[in-house]
């Protein structure tokens, strides 16, 4: 079977679309002449802004209507002609593009309601241990081989042009936001790490521009004197390429995470109600998972929740801090 034009669906949150570059990585490596597409949710398309081997970034843009959108994207697809599709999203609308894609070979997760339609199905199992991406290896075995390939994003030299100024000194990314309440270090435990950093290294609080207002509140109370607010200043991409050149990032079990991993960028995760063996773990060679282990709630849900459900979330506040090296 020709796999000579392949599509890649993962139509989830940044996370997840930042992981789906492994996949990526895989398929290039093994069909280097391959035209190479992915689809992703609107917000996430500048991941793969210039990517140096994808033919095309297809958007779904749920803002002009769930179905509308959905069935304007079936007949993009139709007329693409791809061969293959590979679906890393286990839900209805991404199963559906999938099935009726006309590809001669379309692989996905079999808890995919339309998984029926599908050529090659693989089992999902958060919680056994494996990284989500061992998991997205799994549809692509079959026309590959068992080695799993590490997420991997490619700022160009315009990134590095807009960060160059930021990196001519010693200093450390924070992320202290998540879109999850329990997902994310107190804002207390935030200042303190702050504080805790050697007056001679720079401080970068990174985030998207709904975050600024928490990193404002983080550099009042802090004893710092040297903090930069880079929440929504930069891309995707930017803040890739800048926390590739950091000291240290840290960052919770959010986007910024995986960001640090695609850059194969030091990174002191922080796991608050969610754990790692969820499969989301840093992959960066100089990682760091810190949590309250032995917790009666702990996990409490997979995504985390608005506020803890038991009220007291100990699994923040009771993280012991690490020690800057």
């Amino acid at each position: 079977m020709n796999h000579k034009n392949i599509l890649v669906i993962q139509t989830a949150f940044i996370g997840d679309a930042i992981l789906a570059s492994s996949v990526l990585e895989k398929l290039h490596g093994f069909f280097p002449q391959s035209k190479i597409s992915i689809l992703v949710r609107k917000g996430n398309e500048s991941l793969y802004h210039e990517h140096p081997f994808l033919t095309q970034v297809l958007i779904w843009n749920k803002q002009e209507g769930k179905y509308k959108s959905l069935f304007r994207l079936l007949k993009t697809i139709r007329k693409q002609k791809f061969d293959t599709v590979i679906n890393l999203h286990r839900f209805a609308s991404s199963g559906f593009l999938t099935a009726f894609s006309k590809a001669p070979y379309t692989s996905g997760y079999d808890k995919n309601p339309f998984s029926f339609l599908f050529n090659n199905k693989s089992k999902h199992k958060i919680g056994d241990g494996r990284h989500e991406s061992e998991r997205y290896n799994d549809l692509i075995e079959s026309i590959t081989d068992k080695t799993v390939a590490k997420p991997k994003l490619y700022p160009t030299f315009k990134q590095f042009s807009k960060i160059e100024p930021l990196v001519s000194h010693a200093f450390v990314c924070m992320a202290p936001s998540s879109v999850w309440f329990t997902k994310q270090l107190t804002k207390e435990k935030w200042i303190e790490l702050c504080d805790s950093i050697p007056g001679e290294i720079t401080i970068y609080l990174l985030g998207g521009p709904s975050d600024k207002a928490l990193c404002h509140e983080i550099k009042a109370k802090s004893n710092h004197a040297s903090i930069q607010i880079l929440a929504g200043e930069l891309s995707l991409l930017e803040s890739c390429e800048l926390m590739k050149h950091a000291r240290m990032n840290y960052v919770n079990d959010s986007g910024p995470l995986h960001l640090a991993s695609a850059g194969n960028a030091p990174t002191t995760a922080f796991f608050c109600s969610t754990v790692p063996a969820y499969g989301f773990y840093p992959l960066s060679y100089n990682s760091t998972v810190i949590e309250v282990s032995g917790l009666y709630c702990k996990p409490c849900g997979l995504h985390g929740y608005k506020a803890c459900p038991e009220g007291h979330f100990r699994c923040a506040k009771e993280i012991k801090l690490p020690l800057f090296k």
